[in-house]
């Protein structure tokens, strides 16, 4: 009988679950389901856990009955999530709060009262003081809820990321732990060890017994008990955060090796060694993953709206139906000369690599009355591709070498997009077979976690799709560039 493994991938807007062959690796089914996003105030934006759970089950059971193979089939689960998203819940698993996500941006005047104070302490973390981590909206939670501060006096709270909050789900309540990549979100983990940092803890008010073990990314974090939808033993082998995760997929696990991540935003992760490296230009330092003792490293950079520019551009001005019919509408743009002045800024909900400018809002500047749709939809194009341009100009800074630029998620699929960001960056870009290397990251970090593959094996199942290369006369590229840089000091810096 076959086996197979399972990914339960956690996102911003919905859950997708895979099933693949352990043996093949081959994606056998995929379901795939959205939940409803919660805007309470202005910049605010909170996710049900009750709804994510739902999304979890109903995958789950899709996915296995679209194989048509049995629950006892399933072998290992990894899970790969939105990072630092952050939840609170009673010991027995029920939530207490809105799990508040990492596009919220209510703690942004808490994070300027003390961002002087913390620079002392942002070696430790590699980040810097910011509305996107955790560790602020769990101060925040204990200072604005009644639930949660009631369950800390009662030492009934659990504080973490989506990752910990499904495992611990997933197991019946008996395994309550994370890993690095997902820690080192939080502000909490000292990235020299790999452990929570009673430094940090003490600077954000915050009791360590709140959170979650911490171990090592591949190996075994419990077993399945007590679920409609899954027969108890099933061990979870494997947890990522989503951009890790997309790294692992995409075979980065050589230094230098570098991925770019397309979907509701956009993340770089690039592989940098056993040793944690500093930026000097606005990246981040993170935890790539740890395994058998050997920890790696990562820079990072963030670019919190990507695909979510071309949904405001679908559902707000009302240019397409589908966020996929960009391409053909930018398309139509043959003369790039009525571009000239026309910049889109996708910064709904601030900046982050390389400015991490937390208050910047969204903008579209050089109109003119002879501006269309598709000069619009354009901009809009390259926006995205001039926002991540700016984080890989700094990894070239900060590190100096670059591999192959790899690219996945869901934006990804546009080739017009593809080609605009090799235009931008000057270099080639690779894009897989498989653009869905986050699920799929998690899927072979389970037989990693299991022991049946070697981590080295992940490069043996990476296949390449198509490359973009830069095109030869790249004079609007360039003057563009200018022209972006020196926008973002006038409006934003």
């Amino acid at each position: 009988m076959k086996n197979f493994v399972l990914a339960i991938d956690q996102g911003t807007t919905g859950t997708t679950t895979l099933i693949v062959d352990e043996k093949s690796l081959e994606v056998v089914s995929k379901a795939a389901k959205d939940y409803p996003q919660h805007y309470p105030k202005p910049g605010w934006v909170e996710h049900d856990l009750n709804q994510i759970w739902e999304t979890v089950e109903s995958t789950v059971e899709t996915a296995l009955k679209k194989a048509q193979i049995k629950a006892e089939q399933i072998s290992a689960i990894g899970i790969t999530n939105q990072r630092e998203t952050t939840c609170a819940y009673n010991k027995k698993g029920e939530p207490l709060h809105h799990a508040i996500v990492w596009q919220d941006r209510r703690t942004s005047s808490y994070c300027k009262e003390r961002k002087e104070s913390y620079e002392g302490l942002k070696s430790l973390t590699g980040l810097p003081l910011d509305p996107y981590f955790s560790a602020t909206k769990m101060r925040w939670l204990l200072d604005n809820s009644d639930t949660v501060a009631k369950a800390a006096k009662e030492n009934d709270l659990r504080l973490s990321t989506i990752d910990t909050y499904l495992l611990y789900r997933l197991s019946g309540t008996t395994s309550f732990a994370t890993e690095p990549s997902n820690a080192s979100r939080t502000l909490l983990q000292d990235l020299s060890s790999f452990s929570w940092s009673n430094d940090l803890l003490n600077f954000f008010h915050l009791d360590e017994s709140y959170l979650p073990e911490i171990k090592e990314s591949f190996g075994e974090f419990g077993k399945t008990k007590g679920l409609s939808f899954l027969p108890d033993g099933i061990p979870i082998s494997c947890m990522l955060g989503d951009q890790q995760s997309a790294l692992f997929g995409q075979a980065g696990i050589h230094q230098g090796d570098l991925k770019i991540t397309y979907g509701t935003g956009s993340f770089m992760v690039m592989n940098v060694g056993e040793r944690p490296v500093y930026s000097r230009t606005g990246l981040l330092s993170t935890a790539a993953y740890s395994y058998k003792g050997k920890k790696v490293y990562a820079l990072e950079g963030a670019c919190y709206i990507a695909g979510a520019a071309v949904q405001w551009v679908r559902d707000n001005l009302k240019f397409f139906e589908k966020s996929s019919d960009i391409e053909k509408l930018a398309g139509e743009v043959k003369d790039l000369s009525k571009m000239e002045n026309l910049i889109f800024y996708p910064f709904f909900t601030g900046i982050a690599s390389p400015y991490w400018v937390a208050d910047a809002k969204g903008a579209i500047i050089g109109m003119t009355r002879d501006t269309e749709q598709s000069h619009i939809a354009r901009a809009c194009l390259d926006g995205i591709a001039l926002s991540i341009n700016d984080p890989i100009q700094s990894f070239v800074k900060d590190f100096g070498k670059l591999n192959d630029i790899k690219v996945d998620g869901g934006a990804a699929a546009n080739n017009l997009l593809m080609q605009i960001q090799a235009n931008f960056s000057g270099r080639e870009i690779f894009r897989p077979k498989n653009v869905e290397t986050t699920s799929f990251g998690a899927a072979v970090g389970s037989l990693v976690g299991t022991g049946k593959i070697a981590i080295e094996d992940v490069t043996k199942f990476w296949e390449l799709d198509r490359t973009f290369k830069p095109e030869s006369d790249l004079s609007y590229y360039q003057t563009k560039g200018s022209q972006w840089s020196e926008t973002i000091k006038k409006l934003y810096l």
